[in-house]
């Protein structure tokens, strides 16, 4: 694997953890519903807070995979749209010099 896809697939399972984590806390929690939603909201903003710096990183590593990947399959276009009109101005050629030699 490429250390692109390790970073996303870690990144990916942190946020998983916590989030499951964080969770489950407040599931079993022996608090009231508004008590348990204050908290739940005050982890989810510590988490986020937390795993900003991961995700824009994640963010910007998926960026570039797909601006790279994008100009890979543009190119692999151009040289198949090159080898099209090459192969068509050869065949006109040929039946061109097929025509006078007749």
């Amino acid at each position: 694997m490429c250390k692109k896809t390790n970073s996303i697939a870690f990144a990916m399972g942190i946020l998983a953890g916590v989030a499951g984590g964080v969770l489950l806390g407040v599931a079993f929690a022996p608090k009231s519903g508004e008590e348990s939603r204050k908290d739940l909201k005050e982890a989810f903003k510590a988490v986020a807070d937390k795993c900003n710096p991961e995700i824009d990183k994640v963010k910007k590593q998926a960026i570039d995979v797909i601006k790279s990947t994008k100009y890979k399959i543009e190119e692999e276009c151009k040289k198949i749209a090159d080898n099209i009109k090459a192969e068509k101005l050869a065949n006109a050629k040929k039946i061109e010099t097929d025509v006078y030699n007749m």
